[in-house]
């Protein structure tokens, strides 16, 4: 019988897996085998959806369940370091049941298999940084940008997960927002409680809040003008891709606060890469390539020998549920 093992993406509105073989190590899903997720409707409906969802994954690649002999499962935050959420609730997994709930043990009572746990930063970060080094010895940090801003710090093919789980918070550390021109001395609010951190500038939710309604004080008239909040910050990326002027500027601004993230982290760790990756990156190469030049730009003058390496995240939709099944297949032993 083959030895496979799953990875299991749980957001808060779908739920992606993917089938890894734990003898080849090659995955056996291309892309992504998506369901629409349950979680607003508590842990036991959502729960029974994530074993049935895998069922049915492994019937579609024409694996025996039985075969399955691991899970690695990934989520959104806040959750300790062995997957138990917060007693304070999370946006994700808004329902009561939710409440300190341990998401990685009901899920392996469900599923009579061991289940390992990492958030989905540090998920995202351990597939991009594997996909580029396998195992040579290297250190990796990721970005991860979405609604928030996640990410992870990889050394030698291990997530430094820290002490209580929140090590590679990436997104929480505070940056010299003074030095961003565009932000006119601004230090952005972010949900976290403080001011002036990576996500509060780089993420969609700083789009909303902050930038957008920055950058159409200095664009009047602009077609964004008068159209709901949310509405409007989903719209600036593909605007940005066509060349509006007013949208590369907030772009152009989220990644000179990245640039400066990198910059100091450069000087911490000396990483022998950066990978960027989330929905902000779902656009064509020639955009991509625009958006690294002005992270470059953002980072200031580097020692030639120190100059970092920048990536895009690759299969970034498949990247969380992936880093989740190389956590369970080293798990194996």
């Amino acid at each position: 019988m083959r030895r496979i093992v799953a990875g299991i993406d749980l957001g808060g509105t779908a739920i992606n897996y993917t089938l890894l073989d734990a003898q080849s190590g090659d995955f056996l899903v291309p892309g992504l085998a998506e369901h629409p997720a349950r979680a607003q409707e508590g842990a036991g409906v959502c729960l029974t959806q994530i074993a049935d969802g895998l069922t049915l994954t492994a019937a579609k690649y024409g694996i025996d369940p039985q075969s399955i002999l691991a899970i690695g499962l990934d989520t959104p935050g806040p959750a300790s370091a062995t997957g138990v959420l917060s007693a304070r609730g999370s946006t994700n997994f808004a329902h009561e049941s939710w409440r300190g709930f341990d998401l990685r043990g009901g899920l392996e009572e469900r599923l009579k298999r061991p289940v390992t746990y990492l958030n989905d930063g540090n998920a995202a970060a351990l597939w991009g940084h594997m996909s580029l080094f396998g195992s040579t010895p290297a250190t990796s940090v990721s970005a991860i940008i979405g609604t928030g801003l996640g990410g992870g710090l990889v050394v030698d093919g291990r997530v430094v997960e820290g002490r209580n789980g929140f090590g590679g918070e990436v997104g929480h550390v505070l940056i010299p927002c003074e030095a961003i021109p565009a932000l006119g001395g601004v230090r952005p609010p972010c949900n976290c409680g403080r001011a002036g951190d990576l996500e509060s500038v780089c993420s969609l939710t700083a789009i909303e809040r902050t930038l957008l309604p920055m950058f159409l004080q200095r664009y009047p008239g602009h077609s964004l003008s008068g159209l709901p909040p949310a509405k409007a910050a989903r719209a600036v990326r593909g605007l940005a891709e066509r060349g509006d002027e007013m949208c590369r500027a907030i772009f152009d601004t989220q990644a000179r606060a990245l640039g400066l993230f990198f910059d100091q982290v450069t000087n911490l760790v000396d990483a022998d890469a950066f990978l960027i990756g989330g929905g902000a990156l779902e656009v064509s190469p020639e955009f991509q390539a625009w958006w690294v030049a002005s992270v470059r730009a953002g980072m200031g003058p580097q020692r030639e020998e120190q100059e970092p390496r920048i990536e895009i995240m690759p299969n970034g939709d498949a990247a969380g549920a992936r880093g989740a099944a190389l956590q369970a297949l080293r798990g194996l032993g």
